[in-house]
């Protein structure tokens, strides 16, 4: 790949050749672009970060530079997606106010959760293909992905009929004020036709990160969301369509997206970025028995896990709202805010299933342990430092949403709990790499479950019915996510990971 210090920016002028190291071998890749002087501060921190873990002996070096290259494009992927999120709140509610904010903060957990169905689905994709990648099988890896869509298109397509027919009784069940309540209705309906889309994004982006390229998704996914926020800035201010102009944006940038990636993975290739790793086969049969049976094995925890812990943002929002519409708000940036600081998990987390799929599908079990075990340490230090960051500017981050001082001091106070809480959040990222790409995914639902349902909740509740107050909202924060780290690092921790991974290897990477 490119030195850290050449920069992002791409034209078409000059085609380098760059080595991508895939399992025991090394992968050539023409990309017909080449850099120019825009910095990429997203890559030159997460190799400093590595380079200086591996300068302490914390991780080897060769390992922390390919976490490095696959980690950066999907955290700017990440950063471009949760910002375009973000600015979605901070625009609404600088032009509608608090009102709008709890509004798109009751319809973004029903949006959530299809597209979390979707990234269940997509966590058994990347396992499938990196393997079979790892393992030479190339030649597999098409039917895993047409059995993914499928799946995909199964689950979300009746919810999308669901959300637009029924918002508004949805959004009563957990939401409190009727301005608020019409806000999250017109948001619901419309942002409801982007759910299979995204579902899909998130299989191609899968695919190809399981194959070793991170930056496809990335110049894919960050640029729409790039345009994506432009779009909303045109349909909120321009043509003041409130939240349904953040919605509608949504929309069509979930569209874009699967038009160029399912157009990449057709042609094997993309205008721009050049030839992908991998170039999907079409043509029936569109289903497998046998990889269905797999992909359901993996993915049905990690959807459960990923509904849960989206799920219990109904209740938890529905307990948010004894405390008044103020902290119902100061609740949802404080989320979105946690929601951008935890950007670096999707770039580690994926990276980490990746490689640690790569080395098991060759049979190499201990680069597989190496690189479980760097990633980790790499993920919970760069948490570490994104958390300390965000503790220290959070007043002048809160007053980004809200100017009303009655409801921007308990935003600041939040989103400082959910700088404590996120780093828990790292390690959780950390560990479930590994248990994803072996297929050992039951563990970390069990571990959500018990977080939400045993403590967050709990906490939440008593904090609006006693004198506890925002103590207990402080509690939930970080019960939510620490509860659930312990249980997926204990897991981890048992290598009993491995032990699965022989287990279903025969059937992710097929047999010979």
């Amino acid at each position: 790949m490119d030195s850290p210090e050449q920069p992002l920016c791409l034209t078409s002028a000059s085609f380098p050749r760059h080595a991508i190291r895939v399992g025991v071998g090394t992968v050539h890749a023409v990309f017909p672009f080449r850099f120019v002087s825009v910095p990429n501060p997203i890559r030159a921190t997460v190799e400093g970060i590595g380079r200086l873990l591996a300068h302490w002996q914390l991780i080897a070096a060769s390992r922390a530079k390919r976490i490095a290259d696959l980690a950066w494009p999907r955290i700017l992927t990440g950063l471009a997606r949760m910002s375009k999120a973000t600015a979605d709140v901070a625009m609404v509610g600088m032009t509608v106010g608090p009102a709008a904010i709890a509004g798109v903060g009751y319809g973004v957990p029903y949006w959530t959760m299809t597209y979390m169905l979707g990234g269940g689905i997509a966590g058994g994709t990347i396992s499938l293909v990196s393997q079979r990648y790892g393992a030479g099988r190339h030649d597999d890896i098409d039917r895993a992905v047409k059995v993914s869509v499928g799946a995909a298109l199964l689950v979300t397509l009746p919810l999308v009929l669901v959300f637009w027919t029924l918002p508004e009784p949805l959004i009563r069940l957990i939401g409190t004020g009727e301005e608020a309540i019409q806000y999250g209705t017109r948001y619901l309906r419309v942002a409801s036709l982007a759910m299979p889309f995204a579902a899909l994004n998130l299989i191609g982006s899968r695919t190809l990160i399981g194959a070793d390229d991170a930056w496809t998704p990335m110049i894919v996914r960050a640029g729409g969301a790039v345009i994506n926020v432009g779009l909303n800035a045109v349909f909120i201010f321009v043509f003041d369509l409130g939240v349904v102009g953040a919605a509608l944006g949504t929309v069509l940038g979930s569209i874009g997206g699967v038009l160029l990636l399912g157009w990449g993975l057709t042609a094997g290739r993309l205008p721009v970025v050049g030839s992908l790793p991998v170039q999907i086969n079409w043509s029936a049969p569109y289903w497998d028995a046998a990889d269905a049976r797999h992909l359901a094995r993996i993915s049905t925890p990690l959807a459960l896990r990923k509904v849960a812990q989206n799920g219990g943002q109904f209740p938890l929002l529905a307990i948010v709202g004894l405390y008044g519409p103020n902290m119902v708000a100061a609740f949802v940036v404080a989320l979105r805010v946690r929601a951008l600081m935890n950007t670096p998990g999707w770039g580690f987390g994926l990276a980490s299933s990746s490689l640690v799929g790569q080395s098991l599908g060759a049979g190499h079990e201990q680069d597989a342990d190496g690189y479980a075990r760097d990633t980790l340490r790499f993920t919970v230090a760069t948490y570490a430092l994104v958390g300390a960051a965000v503790f220290i500017v959070a007043d002048p981050i809160s007053a980004l949403f809200v100017a009303d001082g009655a409801v921007q001091a308990p935003t600041t106070a939040l989103i400082r709990a959910a700088c404590v809480s996120v780093l828990c959040w790292g390690v959780m990222n950390g560990a479930m790499g590994p248990l994803r790409a072996s297929g050992d995914t039951t563990w970390p639902f069990y571990g959500q479950l018990l977080g939400l349902f045993v403590f967050a909740l709990p906490l939440a509740y008593l904090g609006a019915v006693t004198s506890f107050g925002i103590w207990g909202l402080y509690g939930t924060l970080f019960a939510e996510t620490a509860v659930p780290a312990a249980v997926i690092y204990y897991r981890f921790q048992t290598e009993q990971w491995k032990l699965i991974s022989r287990r279903n290897r025969e059937a992710a990477v097929g047999s010979a």
